[in-house]
């Protein structure tokens, strides 16, 4: 489907607007830029020359392709000159009550059929479009930032919408260069919602005392391969950014548990301590680099005690191999002497209830997170119970650490990490599809490129297994006795039948 939007305007001459503005250009389109502010809509044309001129001297574009880029583009001085225009976007403050009198203005300007289209990431594409004579026509069209870089857009439905805008939108964007993937008008739409969980369970973890921020973030790089880890990615994002998305989804869906904010966030926020564009976040930085202290070197054992697995462990078969590679003593026999090393692997459960539910001796237990098979991952996990003793707990370490995998000693915590965290991800994305807020492979593409996961929920769901996924979350409820980890009906049904997460009804 080829869309003729021969002239498009975009109102905001931010950064978003710009980004915008330039790949609107280069996919053929005459772009007029306005602004409310005097001079922005100028420096914002010269900002997008200038960066076609970068990529000119990149080999990206030649003389006669940067002469006619920068034809096409407009700096204009009022909503009137926007007349003529097939397209508008808007990309202004993320305020409704502005949003929704520069549309009311705009109706009184384009043609009766001209799309209006808003680039808002967390306000209602229905509210904006309400009052208006022709609501039909407005969709929403959200951009990321550096949006030349970022090729996701969400197109987003109104409830009033004409579906036939939403296709053209979409197709307009594939001509832009980017994906197009396509919402229900919900809070967050896809990316902002499905990226609930990474951070907030995260942010749990660490208000439990299970780890410290260092130690989460290493966990999820190196045993779920994310690219940053969450405190990372907070103090990137800037909390100032991060929190009130987290406070506005919250309560956008009635303070449903899953989307719970923290408090840690909240308090870092009215700090001042926002991330690496003050200079302190959840780390410190300096020169723009994060000050991290280096992990503990592995505690040296003279003698390793015999280890004896829990029959219930999960992977208990590579558990054993890996234990006998590692050249420890294996008991083999019903229930451990009096001197073993008690090792258990659950999923969702704390290494607490296992060892009280095995009646085990909770001072020799030790667990490990081993719901991904350990040769894919770069760190192991191990978490002690109260009781445990600091001889086995160094045990425990040196053991794992012998073959040179980094290792990671946390406190209990149903889940560990990653368990908690990839299935609370997996959790939200299977209750999007279950609101039908996307298809599933649009909720896919739009998290790989929006988020940058390793893969999309679903298939992080699959790959894990969706009936690990129902047990680790199931278990946490029973823990945590909190409604957020009820698996969604559309995981529930899957992982009972053995279907993948991916499967859509008939």
């Amino acid at each position: 489907m080829i869309v003729n939007y021969s002239k498009v305007a975009l109102v905001g001459a931010g950064a978003m607007g710009r980004g915008i503005a330039q790949i609107a250009a280069q996919a053929g389109s005459t772009v007029l830029i306005f602004d409310s502010f005097a001079g922005a809509a100028e420096r914002g044309r010269g900002a997008v020359v200038a960066q076609w001129q970068k990529l000119h001297e990149k080999g990206k574009f030649d003389a006669a392709q940067l002469a006619a880029l920068s034809e096409r583009l407009h700096a204009v001085a009022s909503l009137s000159d926007l007349a003529g225009c097939d397209l508008v976007i808007e990309a202004v403050v993320e305020d409704m009550a502005v949003k929704r009198q520069l549309f009311h203005d705009l109706e009184a300007v384009v043609a009766p059929s001209a799309t209006l289209a808003t680039n808002t990431s967390s306000l209602s594409v229905t509210a904006i479009a309400a009052g208006l004579a022709h609501p039909e026509r407005v969709a929403g069209f959200h951009f990321f930032n550096p949006v030349p870089l970022m090729k996701v857009v969400e197109v987003v439905a109104g409830f009033k919408t004409d579906p036939a805008v939403c296709r053209q939108l979409a197709a307009y964007a594939v001509q832009m260069g980017h994906s197009a993937v396509q919402a229900q008008d919900t809070p967050g739409f896809i990316v902002n919602h499905a990226g609930r969980g990474f951070g907030t369970e995260a942010l749990r973890i660490v208000g439990e005392g299970v780890a410290d921020f260092a130690t989460v973030d290493r966990i999820l790089k190196d045993q779920a391969g994310f690219r940053l880890g969450p405190f990372e990615l907070m103090d990137l994002t800037a909390l100032d950014v991060s929190h009130p998305v987290m406070e506005s989804i919250y309560r956008q869906y009635y303070e449903e548990p899953r989307y719970r904010p923290s408090v840690i966030t909240a308090q870092r926020l009215a700090a001042g301590a926002l991330g690496r564009k003050t200079g302190e976040g959840f780390y410190r930085y300096v020169d723009g680099a994060a000050q991290v202290a280096p992990e503990p070197a592995a505690p040296t054992v003279d003698a390793l005690p015999p280890v004896w697995v829990s029959p219930r462990a999960a992977r208990r078969a590579e558990l054993l191999k890996l234990i006998h590679t590692l050249g420890a003593q294996i008991e083999t026999g019903a229930a451990p002497s009096s001197q073993a090393l008690i090792l258990v692997a659950p999923l969702g459960f704390d290494v607490t209830t296992v060892a009280a539910v095995e009646r085990l001796d909770a001072t020799r237990t030790v667990g490990i997170d081993l719901m991904i098979d350990d040769a894919a991952t770069k760190r192991r996990v191990l978490a002690t119970n109260p009781a445990t003793r600091i001889d086995m707990r160094d045990a425990a370490h040196a053991l794992f650490a012998r073959d040179g995998k980094a290792v990671s000693v946390i406190r209990d915590s149903g889940g560990f990490v990653t368990q908690r965290v990839v299935g609370t991800i997996v959790n939200i994305a299977t209750d999007m599809c279950q609101q039908r807020v996307c298809s599933p492979a649009d909720l896919e593409t739009a998290v790989r490129l929006g988020l940058g996961y390793p893969r999309g929920p679903l298939a992080m769901g699959d790959l894990y297994g969706p009936t690990n996924m129902l047990e680790v979350l199931f278990n946490l409820q029973t823990v945590y006795g909190d409604p957020r980890y009820r698996p969604s009906p559309w995981l529930r049904r899957r992982g009972a039948l053995g279907l993948s997460l991916m499967h859509e009804e008939e």
